[in-house]
């Protein structure tokens, strides 16, 4: 089978233990190599039957008003738009590469990041990635120069392509199925990769490119239905909660619009008149005191529609002889036409649904940049589960760095394998709230450090506490060492500890911590000495 796009070739490799399960947790189609995969659709609750389907619910509720403010929470969390800095950064430190290595890795990130335009286009990937639970994107290269890299990244509509796992089984001599290969490929259609639910399809039949993996990035969201191994969204839980929250305003909003005015009851007295007597004196008093014009927008005519009564107007009832006479009452208003707690549950339903904490609900809650302790539980629960959109998002950037390093032979696929899981990508926060955090966390650092400044060389060495209360690394101990050491000033004052301010303030007993650990990380001794 021709496949379209590049392919990197791989070194073979001997075959390893068999497994009678192929990998299906990213919602790619599962194909028998005897029979087609078109076959495969879905009815989630009577939502949609094909994911094509499913992805246009998503976008719909995603224009809904709250959906689309939760929405909006979620990637100003998740990917911040900061000026004069990068929505993400790349982090090499854990990778146990040369340092050429790193830079060069580090240079075709920035590359890549300038092919998608990422600095304006970060939060509008983010959005389509989340609404629609999966992103893809065409790697585009010079077949003739495929070390030049990538030249291009073109988005594809998730509704056109799908990936495709075409698993060949064997059985072994007790009879048990088991994986003999696994074919991976995307199936692109600019129609849609749509078919009638249940219609066989033979491999050689089936409508659309097939392209290979290497040519396309696929991130999907990493939740999957069970049953029929479709990706889905983010939002999916929040389509019953939403659809919900818009029968409630409609209903509200029909309820106050008839009940809002108040209206007569005119209850005219008809004596003893026959019944189609008494209905047509009842008309002709409606039609002597009753009035109704109506202007025709379309034709410029103005007609009477009076003999037309609807709920919203005045209500005209006989009544018999033996009662109180011709009478007119006002029918009140509705009572209760300002609750909307009904309302308000289903808004707090959504947003739970969509993990928004309730607070953010409340128009008049403040941003509290306190004290850790006045952190809201909720608020944390929201931060790991941006972190964890952060992880599933860096997919994405993750597969175009690889592809890149891989064209122009900055790695090997097996270095590659090797370093995948060390490689960080640290996305912008707002810089007040973090600096307002790092404030906060190395103040309470600090407390601590005044606390145990009278035990220090006695119960801890200054080494201990830079490292487990200050929380330094090696690196950084190291680093501070060599710059108190360069500075003049600390020379003459503090000869020889880099905690000598503290050391003077310990008591009379406690003494110096080199004199009671000598020589432990000091270059020079109290006296001059090692």
């Amino acid at each position: 089978m021709d496949l379209f796009g590049f392919e990197i070739k791989r070194k073979d490799t001997p075959q390893s233990e068999k497994s009678f399960v192929a990998p299906s947790d990213d919602g790619a189609i599962e194909s028998i190599r005897a029979g087609g995969y078109y076959g495969t659709y879905m009815d989630v609750e009577g939502i949609a039957q094909t994911e094509s389907e499913l992805i246009k619910r998503y976008r719909d509720i995603a224009l809904m008003a709250d959906v689309d403010t939760a929405v909006e929470d979620i990637i100003n969390e998740s990917v911040a738009q900061l000026e004069n800095e990068s929505p993400v950064e790349i982090n090499l430190d854990e990778v146990k590469l040369s340092a050429s290595v790193r830079k060069s890795m580090a240079i075709e990130f920035e590359e890549i990041k300038n092919l998608l335009d990422f600095r304006d286009r970060a939060q509008d990937y983010f959005r389509r990635w989340y609404v629609d639970g999966k992103i893809y994107f065409h790697k585009v290269i010079d077949l003739k120069n495929p070390k030049q890299g990538i030249v291009d990244i073109r988005y594809i509509d998730p509704r056109k392509i799908r990936k495709v796992r075409e698993v060949t089984k064997e059985k072994n001599p007790t009879g048990v199925l088991f994986i003999k290969e696994v074919n991976e490929f995307f199936i692109y259609n600019d129609k849609g990769v749509t078919q009638k639910p249940g219609a066989y399809v033979a491999p050689e039949n089936q409508q659309g490119l097939k392209i290979t993996k290497d040519a396309i990035t696929f991130a999907p969201s990493g939740l999957v239905d069970s049953d029929k191994q479709i990706a889905l969204s983010y939002l999916h839980k929040a389509i019953r909660p939403a659809n919900q929250l818009r029968m409630m305003e409609n209903a509200v909003v029909i309820y106050r619009i008839t009940r809002a005015p108040e209206r007569r009851i005119f209850y005219v007295d008809v004596g003893n008149l026959p019944k189609m007597k008494a209905e047509q004196y009842l008309k002709d008093i409606m039609d002597r005191y009753r009035n109704k014009l109506v202007y025709d927008a379309n034709t410029g005519e103005i007609r009477d529609d009076k003999k037309f009564m609807s709920m919203l107007e005045d209500f005209w009832l006989p009544r018999r002889e033996g009662g109180t006479g011709t009478q007119i009452d006002t029918l009140p208003a509705g009572q209760n036409l300002g609750q909307i707690e009904d309302v308000e549950y289903f808004q707090r339903k959504l947003y739970q649904s969509l993990n928004i904490p309730i607070s953010r609900l409340e128009q008049q809650a403040g941003m509290n940049f306190g004290r850790a302790a006045e952190i809201n539980r909720d608020e944390m629960k929201f931060t790991k589960f941006i972190i964890k959109l952060r992880r599933k998002f860096s997919v994405m950037l993750s597969d175009l760095l690889k592809t890149q390093c891989l064209l122009k032979g900055i790695l090997t696929e097996e270095d590659w394998n090797n370093i995948k899981d060390d490689i960080e990508f640290e996305f912008s926060t707002d810089a007040y709230y973090t600096e307002s955090k790092e404030q906060e966390i190395l103040r309470s650092r600090v407390e601590v450090l005044n606390g145990l400044a009278a035990y220090i060389g006695t119960y801890f060495s200054k080494r201990y506490i830079q490292k487990y209360v200050l929380m330094l690394t090696d690196e950084q101990i190291d680093e501070i060492e060599e710059e108190l050491l360069g500075e003049p000033q600390y020379q003459r004052q503090y000869q020889w500890s880099p905690l000598a301010a503290v050391d003077q303030a310990a008591p009379n007993g406690a003494g110096n911590i080199e004199d009671e650990v000598p020589g432990e990380g000091n270059p020079v001794g109290p006296n001059g000495g090692a």
